[in-house]
């Protein structure tokens, strides 16, 4: 039986990427100064603006101005002609301090329960497959690393004629649930105004598609570049963009579910972040170490709680075991207390602001993408 299925990617230019990436630096730089800091910071970005907002409770101080602009210039945000320069844009900031009816649940010792609880009420999804090397869905895996590109070639001047907005997507044709060849992809590359349409689809097709997507294309692949024919006004010059608002970019590109909780901006007390990441750790342990070919893990906590009060496994028809007894093996072998979760990925560390474009999943740099070898 064959199938389509499809996932997107944008690029770290993108209006909701600058917010994700804004808002994690400004974790990072709080977190680096105050590893206890209680972060919760949400940022918006239109045309010449920047407001940030939130809750932060911390015994750090952070120029988050300068957080802001350093930022927007790494990224590429450089010229006013972009709708959005860190050398003069507005920057609003308005943060409180965290709510002290939550921070009891949270801290040790301090609410109803003496354990460090979860930071909310809320559901958690982690998936894995065996489809692509890094345990990522073949779809999500391709489009990040189109844009990825997509970002290198404009930062090191092979594309110097792009700017820092973009997005890529990839339709995956499937057979018997196997990833067979890429049957579409769509690519929008924000551009100067000199360079033709014509001229950008070649290029984009010779140094970005075939590189990345090569042995999965076939003359039979569609190609949508730029499609409406015109890519200049892009960025938050053309559209406003908000922190959370690409949770299926940063996970699993609609494959497999998600609890509807975004990542950026959130100090890893805060479990829509940090057993998220514990979810993905068990579903791509339970695929690698061979007790299923894809994997979904949904965790659930009460906030102030510290163990979740549910666990449930999809494994979709392709493990030998029941849910029952793979849950049984993830309560042997897995922490997953917030505290617990915490110290084993060594979450009060600045490592946040480089998972806020790309994806959160399938890099192995992050300690939650490591293999062990569990206890059946």
């Amino acid at each position: 039986m064959k199938k389509l299925f499809t996932s997107e990617s944008v690029t770290e230019g993108h209006p909701d990427k600058i917010c994700d990436q804004i808002s994690d630096a400004i974790l990072d730089e709080l977190i680096s100064r105050d590893s206890n800091s209680r972060v919760a910071v949400e940022t918006l970005a239109t045309k010449g603006l920047i407001f940030v907002t939130g809750e932060v409770t911390t015994k750090a101080y952070v120029d988050i101005q300068k957080v802001v602009r350093d930022t927007l210039k790494e990224i590429g945000y450089t010229n006013p002609e972009f709708g959005l320069n860190y050398e003069d844009c507005g920057v609003i900031i308005s943060l409180n301090e965290q709510s002290p009816d939550i921070s009891q649940g949270v801290t040790e010792s301090e609410g109803l329960h003496k354990k460090q609880g979860a930071g909310d009420q809320g559901l958690m999804f982690g998936y894995a497959t065996n489809e692509t090397e890094n345990f990522m869905p073949l779809p999500i895996d391709l489009s990040h690393k189109l844009t990825k590109k997509l970002a290198e070639l404009r930062k090191n001047g092979t594309f110097s004629w792009s700017r820092p907005d973009g997005k890529a997507q990839v339709t995956i044709e499937y057979e018997n649930d196997k990833p067979k060849r890429v049957d579409t992809i769509v690519i929008a590359i924000h551009h100067d105004e000199f360079i033709s349409h014509e001229e950008i689809k070649k290029q984009v097709v010779e140094h970005v598609i075939n590189p990345v997507c090569g042995t999965w294309i076939d003359d039979e692949t569609n190609f949508h570049i730029n499609a409406t024919g015109k890519f200049v006004i892009g960025g938050p010059q053309a559209d406003a963009g908000l922190t959370g608002r690409k949770i299926i970019v940063d996970t699993y590109g609609g494959m497999g579910r998600h609890g509807g909780g975004a990542f950026s901006g959130k100090d890893p007390s805060k479990v829509d972040r940090s057993a998220a990441y514990a979810a993905r750790f068990i579903a791509k342990n339970l695929v690698a170490n061979n007790l299923a070919e894809k994997c979904e893990v949904q965790l659930a906590y009460s906030i102030g709680v510290a163990e979740p009060v549910s666990i449930s496994v999809n494994t979709f028809g392709t493990s030998d075991k029941s849910e029952e007894e793979l849950v049984k093996i993830i309560k042997n072998n897995f922490e997953l207390e917030p505290a617990n979760i915490i110290e084993y990925f060594d979450l009060k560390n600045p490592i946040y602001k480089k998972t806020a474009a790309y994806g959160h999943f399938g890099r192995s740099e992050f300690p939650w993408e490591k293999i062990k070898e569990l206890e059946v």
